[in-house]
């Protein structure tokens, strides 16, 4: 498979023309204030619409893109017959989830769901991708002003959403282990969180804001 050249796209299946499957009452635009990624497409795989996470994944192409004809399929060919029958099944009303690998780094998973179609008896097929982070940094952001949380507190907070222990974060800032365990302590304090675990479980819980995503032509 070879992706479509972009002015080929533009032709065969251009943004505006996406952005017309959804009426026209902002959730277009509020789709593109969710984190998530989202695609809407037919249930042969041809995309309706996608929101800017959903974009900005298919400009990456590392374990989904956009080819020729506007078909969202899966860059990896065992990956693709599995979507591929995960859409089949949503045409006919059925849940899928399916777990696309990259062509490097770590892969996603899709849940693919049926969606009747606005004001007709098609069913269309909505793809939600996971999401790469516990937290965007939008969100961690907004979590951390709305708690006093100092600049260095949060990257301390970022660190731990991504996994990493103490002494990771402490080498990967540059600081002593004790520093960072003082930040956490705070953190938790100005939280009003017990525990790390119940920390992170209340930043994995933020409303998934997306943030600003750079505009990308998907080609």
């Amino acid at each position: 498979m070879e992706l479509i050249a972009q002015e080929e796209k533009k032709a065969a299946s251009g943004l505006d023309a996406h952005d017309a499957a959804l009426p026209h009452w902002g959730l277009a635009s509020l789709m593109d204030e969710i984190a998530h990624a989202v695609l809407l497409t037919t249930g042969d795989g041809r995309m309706l619409h996608a929101n800017q996470a959903a974009r900005h994944e298919l400009v990456r192409a590392s374990s989904i893109g956009l080819w020729q004809g506007g078909l969202v399929q899966a860059c990896r060919a065992d990956c693709d017959r599995e979507l591929q029958a995960a859409l089949a099944r949503a045409a006919s009303g059925k849940r899928s989830l399916v777990q696309l690998s990259a062509l490097e780094g770590p892969g996603l998973s899709v849940a693919v769901v049926p969606v009747k179609s606005h004001g007709g008896e098609e069913v269309l097929c909505a793809l939600m991708f996971s999401r790469a982070s516990v937290c965007d940094s939008l969100m961690l952001g907004f979590f951390a002003r709305r708690h006093g949380i100092s600049p260095a507190e949060e990257l301390v907070l970022a660190g731990l959403c991504a996994g990493h222990s103490a002494p990771q974060i402490a080498a990967q800032l540059k600081v002593a282990v004790s520093t960072v365990r003082s930040h956490v302590r705070s953190i938790c304090t100005k939280t009003r969180t017990a525990s790390v675990r119940e920390l992170i479980q209340r930043v994995a819980v933020l409303p998934p804001v997306a943030p600003a995503f750079p505009h990308e032509a998907i080609h």
